[in-house]
């Protein structure tokens, strides 16, 4: 059964409308705040936040966009034998996981302490959830992110171990698969790394399309 979700309420600000920005042009607007509603609004309209080197904080939805078909996960026969070594859990410590992904020695890190609290709310609210994986009692990998209807959108993950963060995403794809739904895993960029286990992108336009049939579905978690 999935968690309860509580309605924080509308959008404070108005958002930008991604279809507005140029070809390839992955911030579309830059202003408001992490208020929860604004935040929720923002993936309804294909956007996250995420701070521009300015301070100020943006609103970005890449050209083209990252995803991750659910059928499409590659899983080598190694990360299948790792797997055997850890425990994964769905839940247990999402601010855990969250200041893994934010570890300040990560090159290029953007989780701030208010980005920690806002989605530790989320979560709370029943908005956002974690895939943790544990080596006995010591969390050692991970994923987090926001799940609205069928959406699920990926913010960021990490591991202390080799595969841990493959074995997270391994087991969300499991969840998220379970009921043979059309659910849309969002993973914002197609890094080397994440096209390696089968991520694959879309022009902005059609990540857009591809949305409102996501956001109709039950939630999975």
């Amino acid at each position: 059964m999935a968690t309860p979700r509580v309605d924080p309420g509308p959008a404070r600000w108005v958002l930008p409308d991604p279809l507005s920005a140029n070809a390839g042009e992955d911030l579309v607007g830059v202003g408001g705040d992490l208020d929860l509603g604004t935040v929720l609004a923002g993936y309804r309209a294909g956007m996250f936040p995420m701070y521009v080197r300015s301070g100020d904080l943006g609103w970005w939805s890449p050209d083209p966009r990252g995803y991750l078909p659910l059928t499409a996960l590659r899983v080598s026969k190694s990360l299948r034998q790792s797997a055997r070594h850890f425990e994964v859990t769905i839940d247990r410590d999402f601010v855990g996981v969250m200041r893994g992904c934010a570890d300040p020695t990560r090159a290029d890190g953007w989780i701030t302490e208010d980005f920690i609290s806002a989605y530790s709310q989320l979560h709370r609210l029943g908005w956002a959830h974690s895939v943790e994986v544990w080596r006995g009692d010591r969390l050692v990998g991970g994923l987090y992110g926001v799940e609205i209807g069928g959406l699920f959108a990926g913010e960021s993950m990490f591991h202390r171990e080799r595969d841990a963060s493959k074995v997270a995403l391994v087991s969300l794809v499991s969840v998220l698969a379970g009921d043979g739904g059309a659910r849309l895993l969002d993973v914002q960029w197609r890094t080397r790394h994440l096209a390696s286990l089968g991520v694959t992108e879309v022009p902005r336009q059609r990540y857009l399309a591809m949305l409102p049939a996501a956001l109709d579905l039950p939630p999975a978690l």
